[in-house]
């Protein structure tokens, strides 16, 4: 019984990591379709938001059967508690991929950024690439160092968030109200994704540890 219960404990963890490597590739997709309008690539990432929808409610399914039949307690209580909350925050994220396909599909055959914020959305979206990577790598390996990373990691994607608002902000802004509020909209998804993939870690570091992440200094 007991070591099917942890083959259970294993999937659960396994269900995370998959939702979060669709996420990383919707992520992806999302920002080639937006910065090319790639109006085939925005349909794909919308039309598969539903996979990690799905996922989230097997994982969910999952996590509360085993709290009903196995009533866990301690550690193991702590995992499946804190994987139904991090299933909440990955989809979340993959929604945001799903938003941000939804603007270059909106905008389709132009796209949504202009040329002088097209590498800054380039590099956001490999930020966010690369803090879900991270991501990944910690609930796989449950390592509590690269965990407090991701937290660090998120300061650079502020500091393009912050980049972004500077040149809408300015008074030479040439694209008028509609793309400044697409831009907005799109600083604010990527923004958003980052701080989710943050709670993820931190919630990994909780369920190691049993304590709360230190805060960021």
């Amino acid at each position: 019984m007991r070591d099917a219960f942890h083959d259970d404990l294993d999937s659960i963890s396994s269900m995370l990591v998959e939702m979060s490597s669709r996420v990383g590739r919707a992520m992806g997709l999302a920002t080639t379709a937006l910065l090319e309008a790639n109006l085939q690539l925005a349909e794909q990432v919308i039309s598969e938001d539903s996979l990690i929808d799905a996922l989230q409610h097997d994982l969910d399914a999952k996590a509360l059967s085993l709290l009903a039949r196995q009533q866990p307690v301690a550690g193991d209580l702590r995992t499946i508690v804190t994987s139904l909350r991090m299933s909440a925050d990955i989809e979340r994220m993959g929604d945001l991929a799903h938003h941000i396909a939804k603007v270059a599909r909106m905008r389709y055959p132009s796209t949504a950024v202009p040329a002088e914020l097209t590498l800054t959305v380039q590099e956001m979206g490999n930020v966010a690439q690369a803090i879900i990577a991270k991501v990944i790598t910690v609930i796989k390996t449950r390592d509590i160092a690269a965990a407090l990373q991701v937290d660090k990691d998120d300061d650079e994607m502020d500091k393009l968030h912050r980049k972004l608002f500077t040149t809408l902000l300015e008074d030479s802004w040439p694209h008028g109200i509609e793309t400044a509020i697409d831009m907005t909209l799109i600083g604010r998804y990527y923004e958003r994704c980052a701080d989710h993939a943050v709670s993820v870690a931190r919630r990994v570091y909780f369920m190691v540890t049993g304590e709360f992440a230190p805060a960021k200094d």
